[in-house]
Order: C-alpha cells, then structure tokens, then sequence
C-alpha cells in the first residue's frame, strides 16, 4: 500500500501554505488539513451529472478531514472562495456560500502517521469515493482493490474492512449531501479562524530546504 502525505506533494505542487491541526469540538473530532493553491494550471475530470469538474487550479482550497474512530480521508475540494464555475448548471443553490465545493474525494486508508517532519501520512487502502454537490456518487479503484486481495496483499480482514468502510462513506456522506456540505463548511469556518489568529504553517520538507537556501518564494507563501 502507498504511503501518501497529506500536504499532496504528489500533486506536483510547490511552496503552497500547509496548515495541520487538530480539532476537537462538538461537530468534529480529529486531525483536520487545509491546502490554498496559489498557483498552478486548472485540471478537471468529467461526472455524469455535475459535468465538468475542477479538481486544482490557482486560488482553489483543499479542506482534509480525518474523524477519528474511521478509516477515512476526506477531501473537500473547494472552488476559490465566493465563487462556482458558472458552468455548472445544476449547482445546488442552497450550496451558494462563500465555501462551495466543487468535488469530494474520499481515500479509505489503512491508517495514519506521520513523518519525520511532522507531516501527517496516510496508508492508502485502494478504494476511494468520489462524489459532487450535484448528486455524482462513483466507487472508483474496486479494481486495485480486489487485486492487492488476490495478490496476498491485502488480508481478508483488510479486504472486508475496506469495504465496510465504503458503505460507511455512502451511508453518513453520500445520502445527503446537503448536509455533509454544512458540516464540512462548519469545520472549514474553525480553522479559517485559527489560521486567521496566528495558526502556523505545517513546513514540509521542500519548505525547510527553500528556507535553507533563502528562496524568494518563502514571502509568497507566508
């Protein structure tokens, strides 16, 4: 299984502001990840209903929530803020907010730990639940799934545990969006407001090295 980094290094993305932190209210419980893209090119994937879909792109927000007692990150893929790309017709207008997303993306994990920088890394079990304001719900990588269960690599304990998972994920956040929408927004506007009282940025390792060398950048991102 993969070993991923919730800073999503992997993206291809350098040098954006990286906030960890963890939450502990009556609304949520865990370890909560804020991303702000402040640049790079829009890439989009196609969905039956909601059409075409932003994924990344200049100004765009990632919101990683990781509840505690689950098997789960999610990942709310946020249009920039006040914002909804006009394209999408049949965007709920109950979703018209200042926090609007664009797409879910759940990865079931394995488990979480953390590098040597701190960085919270998550241990990627395969199966993955996307979903879209407008109703889009996709089970996607059942394939790998099965595969790492056929190959031994995966137990059937694991295997199992995987899919319960993922019926967990369509039951709490896929049956009503609307819902899951509010929750997710509510969390956002708690860490909005700890990153605005002096919330520190998480520094990955490319950060520490751009430091190091006394990279320009550095005053771009924080």
């Amino acid at each position: 299984m993969k070993h991923k980094r919730l800073n999503r290094d992997g993206w291809g993305f350098q040098y954006y502001p990286y906030y960890q932190m963890r939450i502990d209210c009556e609304s949520f419980h865990g370890l909560v990840c804020l991303i702000r893209f402040t640049d790079g090119e829009a890439n989009y994937w196609e969905t039956p209903k909601a059409g075409r879909i932003q994924v990344t792109g200049e100004d765009m927000t990632w919101l990683e929530l990781i509840p505690d007692n689950t098997s789960r990150v999610i990942t709310v893929k946020y249009f920039p803020d006040d914002t909804h790309d006009v394209e999408r017709a049949n965007y709920p207008e109950s979703f018209y907010a200042k926090y609007r997303p664009s797409i879910w993306y759940v990865d079931i994990i394995e488990g979480l730990e953390y590098d040597e920088d701190g960085i919270a890394v998550f241990i990627d079990k395969y199966l993955d639940v996307i979903f879209t304001p407008e109703g889009d719900v996709k089970i996607d990588d059942r394939d790998e799934l099965d595969q790492a269960h056929d190959t031994g690599e995966l137990s059937d304990e694991q295997y199992e545990d995987a899919l319960k998972e993922c019926d967990l994920i369509l039951n709490e956040l896929c049956s009503d969006i609307a819902k899951t929408n509010a929750w997710c927004a509510e969390v956002r506007e708690i860490v909005e407001k700890r990153i605005a009282a002096g919330e520190a940025i998480t520094k990955c390792r490319e950060v520490l090295q751009l430091e190091k060398q006394g990279g320009s950048k550095m005053e771009d991102i924080c």
